[in-house]
């Protein structure tokens, strides 16, 4: 039995949608799918039917795409009332989200799989920007990040508020863990500034990518791995003794479609063991 973690699918494109159909069978192995699957309820309910019938469970956490409200849209929810409608959505496949409790994996229960939702509050960057300034930065070479336009929080002020109280939510959670858990941390956006590598014409992409106010999570919550999406740059990390890595396909451009999505799929449990001599090791690029 293995879990597996995956994420970015994209199924907008019509190579990622046959690609995740394409899929194998994988029995009782599970499934992360960690977030950016597409922007349409539909695209979640055609993705969680299929790989449903492929893995003995799913988990996802929501990335922007899914958060995103636009004219092609079936449904004008935006923020915190289309993340839980989106929650609903999953739970009515029978899949694991970042409102559940968090399973413990059957053959080790001190280890629970931790899906979350976090978000960015624009603090990733040159450090002292407030989000305002942040934003400015970036618009200095050109990025805009289209979540300025489509991914709204509702009914919170801002994005950064609404990042604040999910730290605080998630935090107590975690923290509420038996003493001596060892977890899995799932989360679409990167929990460590340095380990976004950015091409160089959106290096200033930066403050969509996550929050400093988890840098420390893999450390405090006694991470066994990390498992992130959204930069289309798949690596593994070693942080700490922690094995931290990013999953993302991304569009078509960003993967050999012609290999198929098996190959592409990340063992996470039971996973490799940890580098000799211990210590940070990286990045190991997966293309």
């Amino acid at each position: 039995m293995k879990l597996w973690a995956i994420s970015d699918l994209h199924i907008g494109y019509a190579k990622n949608r046959a690609a995740v159909e394409a899929i194998s069978d994988h029995g009782d192995d599970w499934l992360i799918v960690a977030g950016d699957v597409g922007e349409t309820f539909q695209h979640l309910r055609d993705v969680f039917t299929v790989l449903g019938e492929k893995f003995a469970q799913l988990i996802w956490v929501p990335g922007n795409h899914e958060l995103w409200t636009h004219k092609s849209c079936e449904s004008p929810l935006r923020g915190v009332p289309r993340y839980a409608a989106l929650v609903a959505l999953a739970r009515a496949h029978g899949v694991l989200t970042p409102e559940d409790p968090f399973p413990l994996w059957p053959e080790d229960g001190g280890l629970a799989i931790c899906p979350l939702f976090i978000g960015y509050d624009y603090t990733f960057g040159p450090g002292g920007l407030d989000p305002e300034q942040a934003r400015a930065w970036s618009k200095e070479k050109g990025i805009v990040a289209m979540d300025e336009r489509l991914l709204h929080p509702d009914p919170y002020p801002t994005k950064e508020a609404w990042c604040a109280a999910r730290i605080a939510e998630t935090e107590a959670r975690l923290e509420a863990l038996p003493a001596g858990t060892e977890t899995v941390l799932i989360n679409h956006w990167t929990m460590r500034q340095e380990l976004v590598r950015l091409p160089e014409l959106i290096q200033r992409f930066l403050p969509w990518c996550g929050t400093r106010a988890t840098e420390d999570w893999h450390l405090r919550f006694h991470a066994r791995a990390v498992v992130t999406g959204h930069l289309h740059m798949r690596a593994t990390d070693w942080v700490d003794g922690t094995r931290f890595e990013e999953v993302a396909t991304g569009y078509p451009r960003h993967w050999k479609v012609d290999r198929g999505l098996d190959s592409y799929l990340r063992e996470i449990v039971p996973g490799p063991p940890p580098p000799h001599p211990p210590g940070r090791v990286g990045p190991s690029w997966h293309r």
